[in-house]
């Protein structure tokens, strides 16, 4: 009997739990179809995982504590431009607009007097510059605001006017030596984030992921749509450790933030039009994605 049925990525492309935005998962689903995902990247994640526990616990019992921000920032960038396929880097730029808009959502809707979040980057040049720095310890900064002054909804109705993403260049005319997936990628630039932070800096980056339920909680609480405790991944982040699958989080948290994204996109769509949306309402409507 011939199977006639669609396939995974048919099925994604149209799974009604998954809340994306069909530029971003027409971008995942072309990425996870590459080659390097499917025979580099479980390799790969074995060894990089190995590697980098290395390099943290030797810098831990180093009594001399060092940081070399430019040259992570220079290595990424260089192996970002010539092994790393222009979807995977697309998807990677759009991650930092994506979360500073739901970091400027709580912002201008919790706390309007502070300054919202300004890390905006649309080439793939905008990743230098220590904005993998200031991206980690934005989240920092919004919930430990939020932390001290609570979490009360805009009195005059919450203001969806930041989740706009402008084009993203990845500089899809650059010669490329290879294609490679973002997870594969992220299990190499794992390593240079290791040996060029202290070993502070790289735990404060890896706890950084956990906060997604914090984060997630805020956005739950502003907006009263309980849809987004529903993406929690565990509990809340009181427990500290480095000893993790740090690629595997960062993609796991870059989905957490387009489906946040969306969810806001979908709440700003029922909102503006003649009615809200109803919870009843069926949340992720269709939207066929071409492959």
């Amino acid at each position: 009997m011939s199977d006639t049925g669609p396939s995974v990525w048919e099925l994604m492309a149209v799974d009604p739990a998954v809340p994306m935005d069909p530029a971003a998962l027409r971008l995942v689903i072309r990425d996870q179809r590459r080659w390097s995902r499917t025979y580099v990247y479980p390799w790969l994640r074995v060894g990089s995982r190995v590697l980098v526990t290395l390099i943290v616990c030797g810098k831990r019992a180093c009594p001399v504590r060092f940081a070399a921000h430019g040259v992570m920032d220079r290595l990424c960038l260089w192996f970002l431009r010539r092994f790393v396929s222009q979807d995977a880097v697309s998807l990677l730029v759009r991650h930092f607009i994506v979360e500073t808009n739901l970091l400027n959502f709580c912002l201008r809707n919790a706390l309007p007097d502070v300054p919202e979040v300004g890390l905006r980057p649309v080439t793939l040049a905008g990743l230098g510059d220590r904005a993998v720095i200031e991206h980690d310890l934005n989240v920092y900064r919004v919930l430990s605001g939020l932390g001290v002054s609570g979490v009360a909804g805009a009195p005059d109705g919450l203001d969806f006017g930041m989740l706009d993403i402008p084009p993203v260049d990845p500089e899809a005319w650059r010669r490329r030596l290879l294609n490679l997936d973002i997870q594969t990628a992220l299990c190499l630039m794992n390593i240079p984030f290791a040996l060029c932070l202290t070993p502070e800096e790289y735990r404060r980056a890896v706890h950084s992921l956990r906060l997604d339920a914090s984060l997630l909680t805020v956005l739950a609480s502003l907006t009263g749509d309980d849809t987004f405790l529903s993406w929690h991944t565990g509990l809340p982040p009181v427990r500290v450790d480095s000893n993790v699958d740090v690629p595997s989080m960062v993609y796991e948290h870059a989905v957490l933030c387009e489906y946040a994204h969306a969810r806001l996109r979908q709440l700003a769509d029922g909102e503006h039009g003649s009615c809200a949306l109803p919870t009843s309402q069926s949340r992720f409507p269709a939207r066929p994605v071409a492959l």
